[in-house]
């Protein structure tokens, strides 16, 4: 997301940024030029008009934010690209706002390939006159899309997003059980593989492949992080119950999720559901 600000956002400033382990930034920085490394997250917001900023989990978006109010945010632009709870997100909005911040939420769908070719799917919403001023930084930059709620709650944002990615939780989940079944029943998986190319091309191909090549387990950096994903599956349903239902894909999705984490501490990856659903059926966790 920074190379492609830096690459078509038009900045007339270099795009400054901040990561806690400061090496990751200074090498971010060599990489894409025309930026620089702020030395704290005050020092970063002091100096910018706009901040976009990206964290895993919801106690440290609202770490983040307390650390961001330790300087004046009058008039500035704050855009969460966080997948958080929308409680989180409403919380976050009121103490920006309070301080005469301006905020949005933009949390993004997209693997980190589709992030670094600027493909990302930017889901946008706050009051319509702040959403205006970060939108030409979204479709041609960072996105190739905008799922547009200006003048709507921060929260619909991520509210999207948390529901959005139970449909990935579930694409996941249904290829690993159509792949074990396919194996267990003697189908073969690589003629399932060929039914799924024809049928559902795009991320169904891409994660069933994965998922055959054994991705899965060999990669030392996951695409979508065991933890992460487990975050989200709570985050959905918790959302669900509150609203008075349950949301099962959820529930069925996260137990094969424990057994990633079992299997491959930090390094799991939401694809290694299919090795779960593998052990569960009697298969080795690893396909090869």
């Amino acid at each position: 997301m920074c190379k492609n600000l830096v690459e078509k956002g038009k900045l007339e400033k270099p795009l400054l940024i901040f990561n806690r382990t400061t090496s990751k930034a200074e090498a971010l920085s060599s990489k894409i030029g025309h930026s620089s490394v702020a030395s704290s997250i005050p020092d970063l917001v002091s100096k910018s008009d706009i901040i976009f900023y990206c964290l895993g989990e919801d106690p440290s978006v609202l770490e983040n934010a307390d650390k961001m109010l330790e300087t004046p945010v009058k008039g500035k632009i704050c855009v969460n690209c966080s997948t958080i709870h929308p409680d989180t997100t409403k919380e976050e909005n009121e103490r920006i706002t309070k301080e005469g911040g301006l905020f949005v939420a933009m949390p993004v769908f997209g693997a980190p390939a589709m992030a670094d070719s600027g493909n990302l799917i930017c889901v946008l919403a706050g009051p319509s006159d702040v959403a205006e001023k970060v939108k030409p930084y979204t479709t041609g930059v960072m996105g190739r899309a905008v799922i547009d709620f200006s003048g709507q709650e921060p929260s619909k944002a991520t509210l999207l997003k948390i529901i959005g990615n139970t449909f990935i939780l579930s694409m996941v989940t249904t290829l690993s059980e159509g792949h074990t079944l396919a194996e267990k029943s003697g189908l073969g998986t690589d003629e399932l593989h060929k039914f799924i190319e024809i049928m559902f091309p795009g991320p169904y191909t891409a994660y069933s492949q994965r998922m055959l090549s054994g991705d899965y387990y060999k990669r030392d950096e996951p695409l979508f992080t065991v933890d992460l994903a487990r975050k989200d599956a709570r985050h959905a349903k918790k959302v669900a119950s509150d609203s008075g239902m349950k949301m099962r894909i959820a529930e069925l999705g996260d137990e094969y999720l424990v057994g990633v984490k079992e299997e491959m501490a930090e390094k799991g990856d939401i694809a290694g559901i299919y090795g779960a659903k593998r052990r569960e059926a009697g298969l080795p966790f690893k396909n090869a």
